[in-house]
């Protein structure tokens, strides 16, 4: 299934794929990273993470545009399968066992994906006032 939030010109596989699934982020966005920091606790040495900014991204991957990176996150799998937004979030959480489910729902549940993809939207979207929202928290 494609995610709703895909570029049409971004590809869906990337030539060289990493050793382990690879999450790129904002590493500018502070909400992002205290998400991530939670994700971490539940895929260990499953996933790596990387920010967009660091250099190795674009030299690693440069089928990829940079304002793709800008708008959501990506997960890069070692079969060089790439998802974004809220499908990547879902399938790097369900290398976590116990969050296989909510990438089932995704794949299976007619309008989950729908419905993720918004939220997941929304949120990207006002990334920037919930980051400070978030500090305050």
């Amino acid at each position: 299934m494609q995610p709703a939030s895909s570029s049409s010109t971004a590809p869906d596989k990337v030539a060289s794929p990493p050793a382990r699934p690879l999450m790129i982020l904002d590493g500018d966005c502070g909400f992002c990273g205290r998400w991530i920091a939670r994700w971490k606790k539940s895929t260990g040495e499953q996933v790596d993470y990387v920010p967009f900014q660091d250099s190795s991204v674009a030299a690693r991957f440069p089928e990829l545009p940079r304002r793709d990176f800008e708008n959501s996150v990506h997960l890069l799998e070692t079969d060089g399968r790439v998802s974004r937004g809220a499908q990547a979030v879902l399938r790097s959480l369900a290398l976590a066992a116990k969050f296989k489910w909510l990438l089932w729902l995704y794949e299976n549940f007619p309008g989950f994906a729908s419905i993720s993809e918004w939220a997941y939207r929304r949120v990207a979207n006002n990334r920037a006032l919930l980051s400070s929202l978030s500090k305050k928290i």
